[in-house]
């Protein structure tokens, strides 16, 4: 049986709030349907985390490793998204970048690369892109990024007066906030993707699900339709 997660937010910390802890697991169990199984977790069942990596734009990875050509040391990039009562947390963490360089954090509604984190031969568009975040990458190659906001399995955007229909955007990426910085990699132009709307390329994205097609941000997915969506 699937339960909406806003409805389960709101279960959990009603049980908690009016219950002692041992008998609010239990009631908790009860209440979402799901056994014993459920007695053996911890309290906080409305904080469901993720966790997935994005990989690194082929064409420009040579201006983002911090250690170029060491295959033991490639540039990382890992997220851990908590589901939390009224909005979600999303940490981003950079390591073995090249130092104090700065990006721009966005989700998006497409992958650049498929789900072997090749590039993808039939992309044509980002499609709908939301700013969440800039980063800034120290001395030492590393970096920290923290937001809160919608984000698993419900997050959208729409726009009446453009015939935009609600739109996910279920991918996680960041981009050259200079387009300078990835001109040795042969990198001309720039992309919308700052504020100033003169920014670089794509750096690193999350990949789609081989099975769904979906982004990450999706945790529910409805392989019912074709193409595959998700249960918000």
């Amino acid at each position: 049986m699937y339960i909406k997660p806003s409805l389960t937010r709101k279960m959990s910390n009603m049980v908690r709030n009016y219950f002692p802890q041992s008998l609010a697991v239990r009631l908790l169990a009860l209440l979402l349907g799901v056994g014993t199984v459920a007695l053996m977790l911890p309290l906080s069942v409305s904080a469901e985390s993720i966790h997935f990596n994005l990989r690194a734009n082929p064409a420009v990875v040579n201006c983002l490793a911090r250690f170029e050509g060491d295959a033991a040391r490639p540039p990382e990039a890992t997220v851990t998204v908590t589901r939390g009562k009224l909005n979600d947390t999303l940490v981003l963490k950079l390591k073995n970048i090249k130092p104090n360089l700065a990006f721009d954090l966005f989700t998006v509604q497409n992958s650049r690369l498929d789900a072997n984190g090749g590039l993808d031969p039939n992309f044509t568009n980002f499609g709908l892109a939301w700013y969440q975040s800039d980063i800034q990458v120290t001395s030492g190659g590393t970096a920290n990024v923290k937001i809160q906001t919608i984000l698993l399995d419900q997050i959208f955007g729409f726009d009446p007066a453009s015939g935009l229909a609600p739109t996910n955007t279920f991918h996680v990426g960041f981009w050259f906030n200079d387009p300078a910085d990835a001109a040795a990699c042969g990198f001309v132009g720039t992309t919308p993707f700052n504020g100033e709307h003169n920014a670089g390329p794509l750096a690193m994205i999350s990949l789609p699900d081989p099975v769904t097609n979906l982004g990450p941000l999706c945790t529910n997915p409805n392989t019912s339709t074709v193409p595959a969506t998700c249960n918000p």
